[in-house]
């Protein structure tokens, strides 16, 4: 509970940040829908992530449940007793392929629930590998087709598929889909440079961007004001990088890039509010 603790006092401090939603990251799984700890490099289960926001009330339970597991929707109504506020995917290396017709269950009971869909698009690094065709953003339209509210994750940054884009993919889709939405999670770090700039500039991500941090990266060297010479002066960049706290520098570079206040309150609408039995 160390790395929860750190975050939460983080928070207390921030002059901008008074919440954070911290996510679990449930893992693959085999054909009998069990946890298949040999193709799961990193799993965070949602009985911890749960603990750690009972713990502190600046912090939000974000589930994640592989729909494949056999006992995939208890598992989601375990999470919403617990006041999740929603649900995580990282499908090319939770081997979950948004497109499944088998999902539309799951799908159902998200969109019944008001429970949003954060799930990675793009092409993904962090791991030692990846199935990234199930990263595409037009794997997507399942989901949204049932009503499930969809937010993708670094709106598609970087990424490819059938010699398009990925970001292209994901803004065709903004035009078709009103309960579609993308954070700028990880757009100000070294390896996007221009990512944030592009998302701005597109009229169709006007009103879909949600502020996010991709912590704890926006605390680590990738991610500094000193990589945008030409959008800010040396001023600008020499205070922002003195600001201590990583949540009030992260937020004092996206407003200075030019990120419209919308943005950073609009993910209080798209949560799920808990219930007066979850809130407990």
């Amino acid at each position: 509970m160390a790395c929860a603790d750190q975050v939460a006092q983080w928070l207390a401090a921030s002059r901008h940040v008074n919440r954070a939603v911290i996510l679990a990251l449930d893992g693959a799984v085999d054909a009998q829908g069990r946890l298949d700890l040999g193709r799961t490099e990193l799993y965070v289960p949602n009985e911890f992530v749960a603990a750690a926001a009972a713990r502190h009330t600046n912090l939000l339970f974000g589930a994640s449940i592989n729909p494949y597991r056999s006992d995939a929707l208890d598992r989601l109504d375990w999470a919403l007793d617990r006041g999740a506020r929603l649900m995580k995917w990282l499908p090319a290396i939770q081997l979950i392929d948004p497109a499944d017709d088998r999902l539309i269950p799951f799908y159902r009971r998200l969109a019944e629930e008001g429970l949003p869909l954060l799930v990675h698009t793009g092409t993904e690094h962090s791991f030692s590998w990846s199935n990234d065709a199930f990263s595409d953003p037009q794997r997507l339209r399942l989901p949204l087709s049932l009503g499930v509210t969809v937010i993708a994750a670094h709106a598609a940054w970087p990424g490819r598929h059938e010699g398009e884009r990925d970001v292209d993919r994901l803004a065709r889709l903004m035009t078709q889909y009103p309960n579609l939405y993308a954070d700028i999670s990880s757009l100000t770090q070294i390896n996007k440079l221009g990512a944030l700039r592009e998302v701005l500039r597109r009229p169709e991500f006007a009103g879909r961007l949600v502020y996010g941090t991709d912590f704890p990266l926006i605390n680590m060297p990738i991610v500094s004001p000193w990589f945008f010479p030409l959008d800010l002066k040396i001023s600008t960049m020499s205070h922002i990088s003195r600001i201590r706290n990583p949540w009030d520098r992260d937020v004092a570079l996206k407003q200075a890039l030019g990120v419209p206040a919308d943005v950073f309150t609009r993910a209080e609408k798209l949560l799920r509010q808990p219930t007066l039995a979850s809130a407990k």
